[in-house]
This record gives structure tokens, C-alpha cells and sequence, in this order.
């Protein structure tokens, strides 16, 4: 996949169509179409300052978390009194075994039992209810803050990251923090709760019964803490793993006709079966570990029962306690047991969340590009008078692209630039649309230098039409239309029909109403004219056209060559072309050659000189003879 398309699909939102420098010295961030990743790098291990995080973010729904997770220790408390009542029942029961039964009694302990369950269950439905909202709150909070930051980023942080991985964190990784805020956190405090609880309340019934169900169950309290530092490091290496198959699986099958076309399938799947390999090994290892704290759980749970019935039938043999001091201490052992199975599954789930927080939170917590509110200044009515002064630039520092570029164009001028791939031609628009801040010197416009206006100021004063075409899923107004306000149907078509895709519109099943989707059957050529047209109905006083002619047959490169021209005509236009017969018209024509101008001037003077112009222009006939 073309580096300049997969980085243009990032910057949509911002830039009309995004100019994404082609050069082969740009970085990469992965190796062709679904070639080797990059390796997976491991996020902090640390349980505590993810969820301290996460808690932190959650900030604005603490008050309705708050009053959640009271509603759940409430509701948990009061059924701690069921047993309580239980034991009075037995008690009033075993009695009336040798006498009578006193049934009023016994009625009353019952009606009472039934209402500590009704707000039992009151309270807790109250917390779910809660927490069912404030869940997809966060997680929608969560979402827009990304995308807003994607907005923020710099281009170069794309340069090196796959666009499945941040998807993965957008969706897989917002997901599973979404799922453990909705149940998991509530069932953490109830067991927690659920836990002490039953134990203050075991020990108020019998401190020798109490301790004999603790003592066995410290044993899971420390084998449950060694499994959850072991088992969050594969939890973190899982997520990680996630995002990078998401990313290949992105790459691969929206380049999936390259893959076809260049028989790759088998290096594509042997590249997806490594990344899901590893996934897999994750998922087992985290899986394997927290899965054992459950069943653990269960046992010790089972051994406290056991140790409860033989002391307690000693204490009973010597009248120490009833019989229903028995059943109510049952009822507690299992209450009591019960919760750590619960917060074994519930740490689980939590140290899941845990990596996923830490990756959400890793990318929101990246490099911003610089805060502009303070910027004042602004273009509007703009001649096009542009220079560029002594500028200086690589995509990484130790690796110059644009050594000392320097130039004085005047405004109107249709400057055309031109070299072999990898000169720097697409790295000077790219730097002239503020995509990239540069590393030394400055560029003007008007003579005011870029860098002293917003970028939102810069990309208004621009226009442009790339070689990779953009259209999203919308009507063709919609896609014509774009970001442009109060749009009149007669320049939409007085625009169609200077590019010659007029009539093709007319044939669509609703004209400009057609929705293009995955079923709209365009040609790249057809598309191409579209992203023409829509620059057209920008009309912005500067213009940026990089082979915007490539996509198109002979004939309808001709209608639309006389279409640049009108649209060139009185706007300062810069046209990056490897046919150099469609700029022999330009007014200066610059030569580029590893990120240095080499030659500039018109088409007849550089011609004249001979040199390095002279031999690429003639060697295009030479190649078509």
C-alpha cells in the first residue's frame, strides 16, 4: 500500500484532501503491503496506576459511581441480616418439635426477611441501573477524546503507527473498559462488601467458627496475588497483540486486489498466522493463569465448608451453639466464599481493562502539535505571493530531506515542480500546507510567515486535487460539497461540466442525490474528476494539483486540462508532474533532485540549458516511441 494513501485517510477531517508526502526516504511505518511489523512494545505492567487513571478520567460520573456502589454495599448489608433471621426461624422451629410452634413468630421473622430482600434487591437493581449509564457515558467520553486527539496529532506520529492498532484502541480497547466499568466494578465492591460483611458477622455469631473459615481461606488470599502479577504482563501483551492483528487485517484487505495481483496471499497469511500465533499464546497464558484463581476459589470455599461442619458439630455435641447457629453460619461460610470466587473473576476481567486503559491513555498522553490559541494573526484576502527561505527539513532529523530550498513565487504564478521520485517534490507542498513544521528557516505567503498563522488558517487559503483519489460514503453533493458552505446547484454543475463528469452524474440512479457506497461502480478516472470538480467549488485562492491527471484516459485529460487552466487562471497554483507535457505551459517550472533545486525556469529555458530537464523531458519521447 502507497505510503501517501494510507497517511491521507488519517487527515481527512481537517484538510479537504490530505497531501501525504510520497518520497521513498519518508519513514515507514510498516514494510509494504502486509509485510513485518513493527515490534509489539510492552505497556507498564502496573495494575494500580492504569485503574488509578482510569478512575482519575472518570471524574466528571464519580458522584453516580459513588452512589452505585453505596446502593451495592447497602443491598449487600441487608442481606447480611437475612441469616441472621434464618437462624431465629430454625431455632423457633427446632423448638416446636417437642411443644408448639409459635407461628406468629414465626410469620413475622419471615414478613421481616421478605422486605431486607425486597430493598435488598432494590438497592442492587438501583446500582445496575446506574452503572448502565454512566458505562457507555465514560466510554463515549472516552471515544470523542480520541478522536478529537487524532485531530491534535502530529503527522508523523502516523508515519510509524498502523491505523488498525489505533483503531483496536477505539474500539476493542474502549469495549472492554465499557464492559468492566458495567459489571465488573460493581461486582469488585459488592464482593468486597459481601466478604467483610459476612466475616464481621461470622464473628459475632461464633469467633471460633469465624476463625476456622479464615484460616483456610488466607491460603487463596496469597496464591490469588501471585497469580495477578504474573498473569497482567500476558493481559498487556494480549491487547498489544490485538491491535497489531487489527492493524495487518486493515491493511491487507483494503489493498486486498495488490495482494491478489502480486500473489501474496501466502506471505499474508503466514504474516497473519505469526501475529495471531502470539495472540493466541497471550490469550492462553492470561486466560490459563486467571482462569486457575476461580476454581481455586471453589476449593478453598468447599474446605472452609468442611472445616465449618466438623467444628460446628463439636461446638453443638457440647452445647456451645444451636443447631440454627449452624444453618445461620452456613448461610455466612458461603456468603463468605462466594465473593472470592467473584473477585477472582472479577480481577480477571479488571486486569484486562487494566492494559486496555493503559493503551488508551498511552495514546491520548502522545505528542500534540503545538497550541495555536494564542495566534491572532490571519489571511483572508489573499494576493498569493509566496516564498520559501532557506528551508530545511527531514521527516526525521538525522535524515535531511529538503537541505537549503529556497524560492520567490509570485502571485498568480502556476509553478510546476518536477524530478525523479524521492526529490522532495511532495515534501514541499506538504511543508507549504503546514502538515510538517520545519527544521529550519521559514515560509512565507504574502509575507507572512506560516508558522505565525493557524494551520486551520493555512489549509483555508488552499485547494487541491491529489494522484490517490478521496470520496467518502455520501451522495456525490455531499462529496462535491465537502466542508464548503451554501453551495448553489448551478455551481455544482457549472463545475461537473467543466471537468466532463456532468453527464456520467445524470446517468447515476438519483443524479448528485446518489449515494456512493461499496455498490456506486466508478472508475478511478471518473473519481479523479470528482475530487477535480470539488476543488473547483472550494476555489480557493491558492491551488495544488499532484498528478491530478494520472487516473484519467487521453481524451478526458483534455477536458480537464482545459479545466485546470481555468482554474489556475489568476491563483498562485503549484502542479507536481511526471508528465512533463502537461506543465510546459507553467510560468516557472522548478527541477528538483534530492531535496535541492537544480534548475528552475520556463519550459523553453530550461530546455535550452540542456541538463538534467532537458534529459527527463526527452526521455519521456524516447520511452513512448
Amino acid at each position: 500500500m502507497s505510503e501517501k494513501n494510507t497517511s491521507q485517510k488519517q487527515y481527512i477531517k481537517k484538510s479537504r484532501e490530505t497531501l501525504i508526502g510520497a518520497d521513498s526516504k519518508r519513514p515507514q511505518a510498516q514494510k509494504g503491503m502486509g509485510g513485518p511489523r513493527g515490534v509489539i512494545t510492552e505497556s507498564s505492567d502496573n495494575f494500580g496506576a492504569s485503574w488509578k487513571n482510569l478512575l482519575s478520567y472518570a471524574k466528571p460520573q464519580m458522584v453516580a459511581i459513588v452512589i452505585a456502589m453505596l446502593c451495592a454495599v447497602i443491598g449487600t448489608v441487608i442481606s447480611l441480616i437475612g441469616p441472621k433471621q434464618i437462624q431465629k426461624i430454625t431455632d423457633l422451629i427446632t423448638a416446636g418439635v417437642t411443644g408448639s410452634i409459635d407461628l406468629d413468630a414465626v410469620t413475622a421473622t419471615v414478613t421481616f426477611l421478605l422486605i431486607l430482600y425486597g430493598i435488598s434487591w432494590l438497592m442492587n437493581f438501583l446500582q445496575h441501573f446506574i452503572m448502565a449509564t454512566v458505562a457507555p457515558t465514560i466510554s463515549n467520553r472516552m471515544r470523542t477524546d480520541i478522536s478529537d486527539k487524532t485531530n491534535r496529532m502530529p503527522l508523523k506520529y502516523f508515519d510509524s503507527t498502523s491505523f488498525g492498532d489505533i483503531l483496536s484502541r477505539i474500539t476493542n480497547d474502549i469495549d472492554t473498559i465499557e464492559r468492566t466499568l458495567n459489571l465488573s466494578i460493581a461486582q469488585f465492591i459488592t464482593s468486597i462488601a459481601l466478604f467483610i460483611g459476612s466475616a464481621v458477622m461470622m464473628f459475632i455469631t461464633n469467633w471460633i467458627l469465624a476463625l476456622t473459615a479464615i484460616v483456610a481461606s488466607i491460603l487463596g488470599f496469597f496464591l490469588m496475588s501471585v497469580i495477578m502479577k504474573r498473569s497482567q504482563l500476558h493481559f498487556n501483551r494480549q491487547q498489544r497483540h490485538l491491535g497489531a492483528i487489527n492493524g495487518h487485517v486493515e491493511e491487507i484487505y483494503s489493498g486486498h486486489n495488490i495482494v491478489k495481483a502480486y500473489n501474496y496471499e501466502k506471505e499474508s497469511k503466514e504474516e497473519f498466522s505469526r501475529i495471531n500465533r502470539h495472540l493466541r499464546d497471550s490469550v492462553f497464558k492470561s486466560t490459563a493463569l486467571s482462569g486457575v484463581m476461580q476454581p481455586l476459589m471453589t476449593f478453598i470455599g468447599n474446605l472452609g465448608f468442611v472445616a465449618v461442619f466438623v467444628v460446628g458439630a463439636l461446638l453443638v455435641k457440647d452445647a456451645v451453639i444451636t443447631f440454627g447457629v449452624i444453618i445461620e453460619f452456613t448461610i455466612y461460610v458461603r456468603l463468605f466464599t462466594q465473593p472470592l470466587q467473584q473477585l477472582a473473576q472479577s480481577f480477571s476481567s479488571m486486569q484486562s481493562t487494566a492494559a486496555a486503559a493503559d493503551r488508551v491513555f498511552e495514546y491520548l498522553d502522545e505528542e500534540e502539535l503545538s497550541d495555536e490559541s494564542g495566534k491572532t494573526r490571519r489571511l483572508d484576502s489573499v494576493k498569493g505571493h509566496v516564498r520559501f527561505d532557506h528551508v530545511r527539513f527531514g521527516y526525521n532529523p538525522d535524515k535531511i530531506i529538503i537541505k537549503d530550498f529556497s524560492v520567490d513565487i509570485k502571485a498568480g504564478q502556476k509553478v510546476a515542480i518536477v524530478g525523479p521520485t524521492g526529490a522532495g517534490k511532495t515534501t514541499i507542498v506538504n511543508l507549504l500546507m503546514r502538515f510538517y513544521e520545519l527544521n529550519a528557516g521559514r515560509i512565507f505567503i504574502d509575507d507572512v510567515p506560516i508558522d505565525e498563522l493557524t494551520r486551520e488558517n493555512v489549509h483555508d487559503l488552499f485547494c487541491m486535487v491529489l494522484q490517490d483519489t478521496w470520496l467518502f460514503e455520501g451522495t456525490v453533493r455531499e462529496n462535491l460539497v465537502y466542508s464548503k458552505k451554501n453551495v448553489t446547484d448551478e455551481q455544482l454543475e457549472r463545475a461537473c461540466k467543466a471537468v466532463g463528469i456532468h453527464h456520467f452524474i445524470h446517468t447515476l440512479p438519483h443524479g448528485y442525490d446518489t449515494v456512493l457506497d461499496d455498490k456506486a461502480s466508478l472508475s478511478a478516472g471518473q473519481k479523479q474528476q470528482l475530487t477535480i470538480a470539488r476543488a473547483m467549488i472550494e476555489n480557493a485562492p491558492l491551488l495544488i494539483l499532484d498528478e491530478a491527471t494520472s487516473s484519467v484516459d487521453t481524451r478526458t485529460e483534455r477536458i480537464i486540462q482545459r479545466a485546470m487552466d481555468g482554474l489556475t487562471e489568476g491563483r498562485t497554483s503549484f502542479v507536481i508532474a511526471h508528465r512533463l507535457s502537461t506543465i510546459k505551459n507553467s510560468d516557472l517550472i522548478l527541477v528538483l533532485k534530492d531535496g535541492d533545486i537544480i534548475g528552475s525556469g520556463t519550459h523553453e529555458e530550461l530546455l535550452a540549458e540542456g541538463g538534467f530537464y532537458a534529459d527527463l523531458y526527452n526521455s519521456q519521447f524516447e520511452q513512448s516511441a
